[in-house]
């Protein structure tokens, strides 16, 4: 068991990191598991427990703050009514494939190899921020049949292996393909349970050496860091969402996209080591 003096400044750190991750997601729109994952990787690294599981505690951790942050974001959207529940049911059942097959895939690989994963999507992730262009489009309408059926596990599949909600691969799709974005981003929240809700079951029955695993972690599932930042999250996303209407939020989307890419260069850097 950790050490009282190592353990609190451990929870402060984790404090401030879901403090940061809800102003980012109620500020651009992003979710917080794009900054949870490397943030998690370096405190408990930080901490001792840099291991070749560590980064499935860091996805499956993130995953979990994701079930309580997506419900929430996509309740208080449907209020507004701006979830376009076709979408989110047409879509769900090839998610939640594409999130179960990414369970068993990144329990199977090592820290270094998710590592890899996580910094190559997350460097398209940033350059889909900081110049992705809004006109862009690919169609009509969302697409159907076979296409649908290739794109939805996509989604899920690469969120958990990316231990993040639906909107960084959910909201460009459906912008892509006609979806207003303010629509996009509410029907994306919805994405992040069907995501997240199936992957973290799977994630607390998985089996991890005791000596790798930070304190109170449930398979691959930290508790206290879930709840020290769902804690944080919930206080401080709605004043991201504040500023966000007091100003453009565009040129700042655009540099944590250039934020982004440097901490993807930097994960693969530390994978490559």
């Amino acid at each position: 068991m950790t050490d009282l003096a190592t353990l609190l400044p451990f929870v402060a750190l984790i404090a401030g990191i879901g403090a940061f991750a809800g102003v980012l997601a109620g500020l651009l729109g992003v979710g917080g598991g794009i900054v949870l994952v490397p943030a998690f990787y370096y405190a408990f690294a930080g901490l001792g427990y840099d291991s070749p599981q560590l980064m499935q505690i860091c996805l499956a951790t993130s995953l979990a703050t994701i079930i309580v942050t997506s419900i929430r974001s996509v309740l208080s959207h449907h209020k507004k009514g701006a979830v376009e529940w076709p979408i989110l049911k047409s879509f769900a059942p090839g998610i939640v494939v594409g999130a179960v097959i990414g369970v068993l895939v990144a329990s199977s690989l090592r820290s270094a190899t998710l590592q890899m994963i996580f910094g190559g999507v997350a460097i398209f992730i940033g350059l889909y921020m900081a110049f992705g262009n809004a006109a862009w489009r690919l169609g009509t309408e969302m697409p159907k049949g076979v296409m649908r059926a290739v794109v939805s596990p996509m989604i899920g599949f690469l969120s958990v292996l990316m231990g993040i909600g639906g909107g960084s691969f959910g909201v460009p799709t459906m912008t892509l393909y006609g979806v207003p974005i303010h629509r996009a981003v509410a029907t994306a929240a919805g994405f992040g349970a069907i995501i997240a809700i199936p992957s973290v079951i799977g994630f607390l029955f998985v089996d991890l050496p005791a000596e790798v695993t930070p304190p109170f972690t449930v398979g691959a599932v930290n508790i206290a860091a879930f709840l020290v930042v769902i804690s944080m999250t919930l206080i401080t996303a709605p004043l991201g969402a504040k500023i966000a209407h007091a100003m453009d939020p565009k040129p700042l989307k655009r540099v944590f996209g250039g934020f982004l890419i440097l901490v993807a260069l930097n994960m693969l850097r530390k994978a490559l080591m």
